[in-house]
């Protein structure tokens, strides 16, 4: 899995060359090692010296591929995440996986040469214009609009997506790979973050001096800062617990006494039970995104009349979706570690019933436990009616023997779908980052691409995909990659032959009429088999746990295995019960439709 060629050091000075070779050696000043995409002619002058400045290229089988994999390397790493392919029709496959990585403020660089400069505009060969399409789903697009500034564009795309904390566009018209010039190649800026404003500070700590029942929503913002001790301190010191923000499961350790899981879809009851009582909420790290703090399990527990205080990097997000009381701009680690100093030998209010708090806590958590634990069915009434007599697993308690048996050290990713949602009950964590989704984009296809490109930056690591049968229809070319590229990830699919979170809305408010819902699919363990890979079907519990053990296992091997989960066809709640109404028809020829 490594590159066998030597790492090289950056450049110094002005030297002369080809834009090519600037191009290159500003990747090498960025720490580039690795980079995902199909190989073509608009940029093979710079692909071709790949090997000798120590850049590995990761062919894939499709470029919404690549950029996911540029992306879950990136969340891995902390570094850039980099993808590249052939102009017009492959820049357009970045669309999807550029998306996902905004929503989740990967630092991805997707570089997009672009038809030649003589001809742009008269509707050549493979060309399109390619910054009007990324220009709502990237945080900076740098075109190089003269071979001369070669290095400057490239070195700014990949300074920016740091600062900014997405994905950064970098368009080269392909003939400019090529001519000979003076160069300087930057070397790269880093800007370190703070606390924060000393003022915003001091009103947090006194917020949270006072609070009777704290609570703290630990965000994206405190993995990317690598700040969840810094988070537990604070914990420890207000006794508060501590709930993770939807699709950070990551971001607290589970084995923490005050870890009380995730918000969010098919979170943790136990977590929104003790928001609901919060006095006064600490959102560290994060924007309080609409869909993160939506009412679940017939519970609205966002509390109306807590005092909301604000952590996060991007001041634009401060207050954007959810009232707050105090708003700092500031990195999540710092900003804890600022409020601990600030707290720390206080008189707290939070002190008189502290006993109390943590009572409830560990109450709630047992009881939330126990539920999980028990919960051998879903109860409406098409569920109830499509599980009897099915020879298949129960979706729930699956995943709960497959958080059983996942390694202590385990990377999950997860596609959008019923069950890999469901699932956001079930993924604990105790180290981050580990745990990687779609976020609020939610399109499918993310999950097994993204786990391929988080095994690359964490090779020691398992690497573990959840995804759906209709979502694994989208992504599983990909094996191939993993089989060409020997990058051995363990992909569970869940098979229930449908697609199970539209089908939901089609049982509550389409009485039963499942038009395009239903899929019927050949062997997916035997298909994985006949690609190179792994395959092995599994339809009973008490062998979910071996298989993937393993799975894991079998990936120090270098073996990718496709694990087929047969489930039965129960379905959770939908995504958003605001997001249908029950069906109206005027027209006689539609009036049966209701």
């Amino acid at each position: 899995m490594k590159n066998s060629a030597p790492r090289l050091n950056a450049i110094a000075g002005k030297h002369h060359m080809t834009p090519s070779e600037a191009f290159v050696e500003t990747l090498v000043a960025n720490g580039v090692t690795d980079v995902f995409g199909i190989v073509g002619s608009a940029y093979m002058d710079a692909l071709d010296i790949f090997p000798a400045a120590g850049i590995r290229f990761v062919p894939t089988v499709h470029e919404q591929g690549a950029g996911h994999m540029a992306d879950g390397y990136a969340r891995v790493s902390g570094r850039h995440g980099v993808c590249i392919a052939q102009n017009g029709p492959g820049i357009t496959n970045f669309v999807t996986s550029v998306a996902a990585a905004y929503w989740a403020h990967s630092p991805v660089v997707m570089i997009t040469p672009e038809t030649g400069s003589m001809s742009i505009g008269l509707g050549g060969f493979q060309e399109t214009e390619q910054l009007p399409i990324f220009s709502k789903i990237t945080k900076y697009q740098g075109h190089v609009n003269n071979p001369k500034r070669m290095a400057e564009i490239t070195a700014r795309c990949f300074d920016r997506a740091m600062l900014e904390m997405g994905p950064t566009q970098l368009n080269i018209p392909r003939d400019y790979f090529y001519g000979d010039y003076d160069y300087e190649i930057p070397q790269p800026i880093r800007i370190e973050r703070g606390a924060g404003g000393e003022r915003s500070l001091d009103e947090a700590a006194e917020l949270l001096a006072n609070a009777k029942f704290p609570v703290i929503l630990s965000g994206g913002g405190v993995i990317a800062a690598g700040g969840m001790a810094s988070c537990a301190v604070l914990a420890d010191l207000l006794g508060a617990p501590v709930v993770t923000s939807y699709l950070h499961n990551d971001a607290f350790p589970a084995d923490h006494p005050l870890w009380c899981g995730a918000l969010g879809y098919q979170g943790s009851k136990a977590g929104m039970k003790l928001m609901a009582q919060a006095d006064v909420v600490l959102a560290l790290g994060t924007r309080l995104g609409p869909f993160g703090t939506l009412p679940q399990y017939g519970m609205d527990y966002w509390p109306q009349n807590a005092k909301i205080i604000q952590v996060d990097a991007d001041a634009k997000m401060l207050g954007l979706v959810k009232k707050i009381s105090v708003g700092i701009c500031g990195d999540a680690r710092a900003a804890a570690d600022a409020i601990v100093t600030r707290l720390t030998g206080r008189a707290l209010a939070g002190a008189a019933n502290r006993a109390a708090r943590l009572a409830e806590v560990a109450k709630q958590k047992q009881e939330w436990e126990g539920e999980l634990g028990n919960w051998a069915q879903e109860t409406d009434p098409w569920s109830l009616e499509i599980a009897s007599g099915s020879p298949y697993m129960h979706p729930r308690q699956m995943l709960r023997e497959l958080e059983k048996a996942m390694p202590a050290d385990a990377m999950v990713s997860t596609d959008i779908g019923n069950i890999c949602s469901v699932s956001n009950s079930y993924l604990r964590f105790n180290g981050a980052p580990s745990m990687f989704a779609a976020m609020s984009f939610g399109n499918c296809g993310y999950a097994f691409p993204t786990i391929i490109g988080a095994k690359l930056a964490a090779p020691n690591r398992p690497a573990v995909a959840y995804v759906g049968d209709g979502a694994w229809g989208m992504s599983f070319g990909e094996i191939l990659t993993c089989v060409r590229e020997k990058i051995p990830v363990t992909a569970i699919v869940f098979h229930n032959k449908q697609w199970g979170a539209e089908k939901k809305n089609q049982v509550d408010f389409y009485n039963n009429r499942f038009l395009g819902s239903n899929l019927e699919s050949p062997s997916f363990a035997g298909v994985a088999r006949s690609m190179g890979a792994e395959g092995l079907v599994v339809d009973k519990l008490s062998d979910v746990g071996p298989a993937l053990r393993a799975a894991c296992a079998a990936q120090k091997e270098g073996k990718t295995t496709i694990l087929e989960m047969m489930v039965t066809r129960e379905l959770g709640d939908p995504f958003r019960r605001d997001a249908l109404s029950k069906p109206v028809r005027y027209l006689d020829r539609y009036k049966d439709f209701v």
